[in-house]
């Protein structure tokens, strides 16, 4: 039985093989560094990026301008809306109702008018009949007290003309101080134009908005969204019921740390990868301008700094970036998709306080709403005339 013989130790090798290691490691821990410096000089140097970017857009809240139940939901999630197409439509009976008492009161209100108008030409003709009838009893009166002195009337009938006297001043009087308060209610003004028309007249518009406004229209173009709306929901004034998103018009909201935003102007150019394309698509944008605030002080619940143990945290400053139009168009993008975004610094830029930011497009306007009370006005000016008795004669 042969016996294992140990390997002799070198101490000598050992070293030197530990030596090779370590300069091996240190060099490939230097390439590394080179490389990254030499990545980050020639391609990262001039360039500033941020992994808390996202796609925003519009989001457009469609709420109900009156109370109804929904009878006919007309579009669904996703689905694609023009401008002034119908959304919902609500029942609208309530609001019809509330017209025709809207209606009804103006009319109403009309024919008062025309009743104190005719009042005042009452008024007159009896304040004349009743100075005729003054004229008669001082006639009367003089020629009594004339023949008192000679007896051949006696001064019961002096007195009786005295005191009618009296009573037909009173009553002149008492009309034309009727017919004052009547002149100061009606103030020299139209009908059209009264206060009490108008008062008239605001009801019925209201009642009219509301009875149009039982139809939901989109205000613009996009897509639908969110939808909350169902048939025979019980819907009241203000409540949420769908979204509209164009996405025709997007930008990025980049996130950039407050050390970071040194550099960054109005103006430079970006580069955005959507996190769900990854490297695929690369979409080219250009800083449209820097937000005047963190995102701490536009908060629910902004922090107090003043109050307890202060921990120095790095804020963050929104940056807004518009998007080329072709490129949208080519490859639409979501609003919340997450973005991996970088700004060339190294380009001058505009002024800090610039702001290419505007409201050029039709997503910040709508016409929906600018002729909806004309058919209002035609009723009401329709209405006005049918309640002056002069047109329903020259009708008749």
């Amino acid at each position: 039985m042969t016996t294992a013989v140990p390997k002799k130790i070198r101490p000598k090798e050992i070293l030197r093989q530990r030596n090779r290691r370590l300069k091996g490691i240190t060099l490939a821990i230097l390439l590394a560094g080179l490389s990254y410096f030499a990545y980050w000089w020639y391609v990262n140097r001039d360039w500033v990026a941020t992994d808390d970017a996202f796609v925003a857009g519009h989001l457009i809240t469609i709420k109900a301008l009156t109370e109804g139940i929904v009878v006919e939901v007309a579009v669904e999630d996703t689905q694609s809306v023009q401008a002034g197409d119908l959304l919902i439509r609500l029942d609208g009976n309530h609001a019809e109702v509330a017209l025709q008492q809207a209606k009804a009161e103006l009319a109403e209100t009309v024919r008062n008018i025309v009743t104190l108008k005719a009042r005042i030409d009452t008024l007159n003709h009896r304040v004349i009949a009743r100075q005729a009838s003054l004229a008669t009893v001082r006639h009367d009166l003089k020629r009594y007290e004339s023949a008192l002195f000679e007896g051949a009337v006696s001064e019961q009938q002096v007195q009786n003309a005295r005191d009618q006297l009296r009573e037909l001043e009173a009553a002149i009087g008492e009309a034309e101080a009727e017919k004052s308060g009547i002149q100061a209610q009606l103030l020299e003004t139209d009908i059209e134009n009264h206060p009490s028309v108008d008062k008239a007249k605001s009801r019925v518009k209201k009642a009219y908005l509301d009875y149009r406004r039982s139809n939901i229209f989109a205000p613009v173009s996009g897509y639908v969204s969110n939808r909350r709306a169902h048939v025979g929901d019980h819907i009241k004034s203000g409540m949420p019921l769908m979204a509209i998103v164009p996405l025709a018009e997007v930008w990025i909201e980049a996130n950039f740390l407050e050390t970071q935003i040194a550099s960054i102007r109005p103006g430079q150019s970006a580069e955005i990868k959507i996190d769900a394309y990854g490297s695929e698509r690369l979409y080219h944008g250009t800083v449209q301008g820097l937000n005047p605030g963190t995102g701490s002080v536009f908060a629910v619940l902004p922090t107090n700094n003043a109050t307890g143990n202060f921990i120095h945290i790095a804020e963050r400053v929104p940056v807004r970036i518009g998007l080329d139009q072709k490129e949208i168009q080519e490859h639409p993008l979501q609003p919340g998709l997450s973005t991996l975004t970088r700004i060339n610094i190294s380009e001058t830029g505009e002024p800090l306080l610039t702001s290419n930011a505007g409201t050029r497009t039709d997503f910040y306007r709508t016409t929906i709403f600018d002729n909806e009370l004309e058919e209002a006005e035609r009723l009401i000016r329709k209405i006005i005339y049918k309640n002056q008795p002069s047109n329903n004669r020259s009708n008749d």
